[in-house]
């Protein structure tokens, strides 16, 4: 399995122009929460769950799988995205108790103008296709990449940012296309 550097470094080598990478501050949390609530569906509730409260749903089961292997990449950017899940799950939970019309609004709403929004920065401005096309990986990856870009531009672990750097290069501005730099 790669480590945390090498996921996050794949996944940058596609995402260099910081315009793109702000669409993704946009477009991939709005995916997350999409799939979130798109899959509070059907939510069961089970005796002896130790979340009681709170149905049990694919949601979780694909929420938790994401979280362990984040924990396995990298235990406090396991925990941030632990809380982070949390919080979509709670979303999803309580729009899936809404009628099915607003949730399915709501999740397929969230869902196609994320997508959009993410296209938007790879055609305009990577001028790349995005990660997943060559690696589903970069599906699971793409939130922790954000959070972590997120972290890195408060200082955090500078020698992870300079580790994925030095293989995929600085983010740049890229100069619009027919147009040379100056």
């Amino acid at each position: 399995m790669r480590n945390l550097t090498d996921q996050l470094t794949q996944y940058a080598e596609y995402h260099r122009d910081t315009r793109n990478i702000a669409t993704h501050f946009v477009g991939i949390p709005m995916i997350v929460l999409a799939v979130a609530v798109l899959l509070s569906r059907p939510a069961l509730a089970l005796a002896g769950w130790p979340l009681a409260a709170v149905p049990l749903s694919p949601a979780w089961l694909l929420f938790g799988a994401t979280t362990l292997y984040y924990l396995v990449l990298d235990v406090p950017l396991g925990i941030m995205m632990a809380v982070v899940a949390a919080l979509c799950l709670t979303f999803g939970a309580w729009l899936a108790q809404q009628g099915t019309a607003v949730w399915l609004a709501g999740g397929v709403g969230l869902f196609v103008v994320g997508w959009v929004i993410q296209f938007i920065g790879h055609m305009a401005y990577e001028h790349r296709k995005p990660a997943f096309v060559d690696d589903l990986v970069g599906l699971v990856i793409g939130p922790v990449f954000v959070l972590a870009e997120a972290l890195f531009s408060l200082g955090w672990r500078p020698a992870l940012l300079a580790a994925i750097e030095a293989k995929a290069g600085p983010t740049r501005i890229n100069p619009p296309r027919g147009h040379a730099a100056h």
